[in-house]
């Protein structure tokens, strides 16, 4: 009696079973991700994560209608911001939400907190949503097998570790659920789960402009449907309503508006839903009329329909109603454009082409294992494999454009080398069971005949029947095991090794993801870490240190110029003005700022004066060997400032030979532009390295070419610790006689 209280029924033993694997999943994508904050204590990482921040900050402390209406004098002075109207608010309401409901069951909380917590949480929350994606394609084992992997996958930890409080940290997850809901709502046909689809996709388009991607896969993906006959009423129902709701959704951002009708990156998804009305309608015109007439009207609706269409996008383009291609979109198609034409896109390290490596440190095992789920997923075609093939396919091509766009193969390559991983092994493992219960068997048989024979030699006159009964239940037994054979062909020892290779393989991805959480995308760029020469941490605070000094040290309507890397930092920390930030709307005002340092120092005093700057910053790494410093960007400041100004040119700052060199063989324009002297002033003096001649660099490996010089229209006013942040202050202009 006792006993068949805690009897569980094989069904709900694997749904008890289930929960318990997804929980420690779900717990362990949130703690592989807190490495920086025992590192380095709970700290907002990066540079467009402290603009999120600070916006959070001033959602929660002024509430929605400041929020949405905020004009900030504190960046690209002297111009302004209007932050409402050009920011996808998604990640910074979430933020807020998430302090709100804390402190309503209070629960005291920092926001700092929140937010550095915020992308670990929903990373949680990705690993859920992509079981119940990968069930809705391929069944539950392959459902859990995915949920663990991209639990841990290195390219989507890279923007969801703690501390990255960026719009990718919640939009992967807002990106997996709409992809979910919206198969579902395929298979299903149901309206409900197209709303929910919808309302998915809301949220992604608040989080992230990446929502684009989102936009176009799921028309080209209703429009291989179409082309490979699997048109239903259920498909037309789930992308009449995605299209419609999501769109009117999605003119709810700010940012967006009428974007989302006009614009060429939105054009295929109206182009695929009127196709797709058009298609139901002669789908319906055919029942009614014989084949012959069908015909002429099939025939004079396309003629119209493309006629129509043609004319609509001519005119809108000639028009201006219908916006053209973004720079952007260009540069995903030729990755040379960008650096062709919009060097300040080229100039992000992020937008770069990905290399083999990148893909292997970034995806490890993931990158072998991807081609066999394709291969399974194309073997058992459905509608739902369909989709999983195309964004596969899709976010390869993107990724390997720009390194950034790994953040969204990561969950393709996890689905489909789940499906590869499940399928494999239920295949060996089904050879393995069927060869220790054909061993099993062999026992209970050879068990049965010496029964069968000590009853013989017991009871010799039912011999005769008895061996007639051995007999028949002997090549029943053999025609059973020869059937099974043929549908587990592998023998033992291949099973056993190709079960032992694969837990052999992923026992490394495991090992290599954390090794890579650990050491590559835990480390804060607002802190700097080395090693030492016994093995030794250092820390290098001088980012923090600087920011802290201008805060204190200079008046609040200070204006700092610096490179647009480090414009939301400043705002953020050091709470003073700006002339250029990250978000690198105006290519002009950065040219500006890049001619600016480009030039020599007293055409660059007249420059910064006209801007009313009151201090330069820059950034050196030729102590330290910090080798992601401003002298090492400089090409770039030349090339964005030549962009805009034609007396900038590049080949003026390279050596006879082509060359891009700070020692003797550089050139007197190099030698002599303001971020030269402003990185390198007092350097002359120093000794880096032991045996090494004063003004030795550490980054770039050679003695400096020009040492003694002094500035004179600008005077030095904070150098950090370690030399990395250096702070000018600009003087007054003397005064005339």
């Amino acid at each position: 009696m006792l006993n068949s209280l805690f009897i569980i029924p094989n069904r709900k033993k694997d749904v008890l079973l289930r929960v318990i694997i997804l929980s420690a999943i779900y717990v362990l994508a949130f703690c592989v991700r807190l490495f920086s904050v025992f590192r380095y204590e709970s700290v907002i990482h990066e540079f467009d994560p402290y603009f999120n921040f600070r916006s959070a900050k001033y959602l929660v402390e002024k509430g929605w209608y400041e929020f949405f209406n905020w004009f900030d004098d504190f960046s690209w002075y002297p111009i302004g911001r209007v932050v409402g109207g050009t920011v996808y608010p998604g990640i910074q309401i979430t933020a807020a939400f998430m302090y709100w409901i804390l402190r309503a069951i209070n629960f005291t909380v920092d926001l700092r907190n929140v937010c550095v917590l915020t992308s670990p949480f929903f990373a949680s929350n990705t690993s859920l949503i992509t079981y119940l994606f990968t069930k809705e394609i391929y069944g539950p084992s392959a459902g859990l097998v995915a949920s663990a992997l991209i639990a841990i996958v290195p390219g989507y930890i890279s923007r969801s570790v703690a501390g990255s409080f960026d719009n990718e940290g919640v939009a992967i997850f807002a990106l997996i659920c709409t992809f979910y809901l919206f198969v579902r709502s395929v298979r299903t046909g149901s309206l409900f789960w197209s709303a929910l689809a919808c309302l998915s996709y809301f949220y992604m388009v608040n989080a992230w402009g990446g929502y684009v991607f989102i936009i176009n896969l799921i028309p080209v993906y209703v429009f291989v449907l179409l082309i490979t006959g699997r048109f239903s009423h259920r498909l037309y129902v789930a992308y009449s309503t995605f299209y419609i709701l999501g769109t009117l959704l999605s003119m709810q951002v700010r940012f967006v508006n009428f974007q989302a009708v006009q614009t060429s990156e939105h054009l295929g998804a109206m182009a695929i839903f009127i196709l797709l009305q058009i298609v139901n309608f002669v789908n319906w015109i055919r029942s009614l009329l014989d084949t012959k007439l069908f015909q002429r009207l099939f025939t004079f609706v396309v003629f119209t329909f493309t006629i129509t269409a043609l004319a609509g996008i001519l005119i809108g383009s000639a028009t201006g109603y219908i916006a053209p291609w973004t720079g952007r979109f260009y540069a995903m198609l030729d990755p040379t454009y960008a650096k062709k034409y919009i060097p300040i896109i080229a100039s992000v390290s992020e937008h770069q082409p990905t290399t083999w490596a990148s893909f292997f440190f970034d995806l490890h095992l993931l990158t072998l294992l991807f081609p066999v789920g394709l291969y399974f997923c194309f073997r058992d075609l459905t509608d739902s494999t369909i989709f999983i093939i195309l964004y596969g396919m899709f976010s390869v091509y993107f990724a390997g454009v720009m390194v950034r766009l790994m953040l969204v193969l990561a969950p393709a390559a996890c689905v489909l080398s789940a499906i590869g991983i499940s399928q494999t092994l239920k295949t060996y493992m089904r050879a393995l069971k069927y060869q220790s219960t054909r061993v099993v068997l062999r026992q209970q048989q050879q068990l049965s005949t010496q029964q069968l024979s000590t009853q013989q030699s017991k009871k010799g006159s039912k011999k005769g029947s008895i061996a007639t009964t051995t007999t028949t239940t002997t090549d029943k037994d053999t025609t059973s095991n020869n059937t099974t054979t043929n549908n587990n062909r592998y023998p033992k020892e291949i099973a056993l090794v190709m079960v032992l290779a694969m837990l052999f393989l992923l026992t490394f991805y495991v090992i290599h993801c954390v090794w890579v959480t650990s050491e590559a995308y835990s480390s804060p760029s607002i802190v700097l870490a080395a090693r030492g020469a016994g093995g030794r941490r250092i820390i290098f605070d001088d980012f923090r240190e600087a920011y802290y000094w201008l805060s204190e040290n200079t008046k609040p309507d200070a204006k700092v110029m610096s490179w647009w890397d480090y414009g939301y930092q400043l705002t953020a920390m050091a709470n003073r003005t700006v002339l250029v930030d990250n978000n690198t709307w105006n290519n002009t005002h950065i040219a500006t700022v890049g001619r600016a340092f480009a030039s020599n120092e007293d055409k660059a005093y007249k420059i910064m004066k006209s801007l009313d700057v009151d201090y330069a910053l820059v950034i050196f790494g030729g102590v330290t060997g910090y080798a992601s410093d401003d002298i090492n960007k400089f090409l770039w400041m030349v090339r964005i400032g030549g962009s805009v100004y034609p007396e900038i040119q590049e080949r003026d700052y390279l050596s006879n030979r082509g060359e891009y060199r700070i020692d003797n063989g550089g050139s007197q324009t190099m030698l002599n532009s303001l971020m030269y002297k402003l990185s390198y002033y007092r350097f002359g003096e120093m000794m880096t390295e032991y045996n090494r001649a004063p003004g030795f660099d550490r980054v770039r490996q050679v003695e400096i070419g020009n040492k003694n010089f002094e500035l004179e229209h600008l005077e030095e006013a904070f150098t950090s610790e370690h030399f990395i942040v250096r702070i000018f202050k600009v003087k007054k202009e003397a005064n005339r006689s």
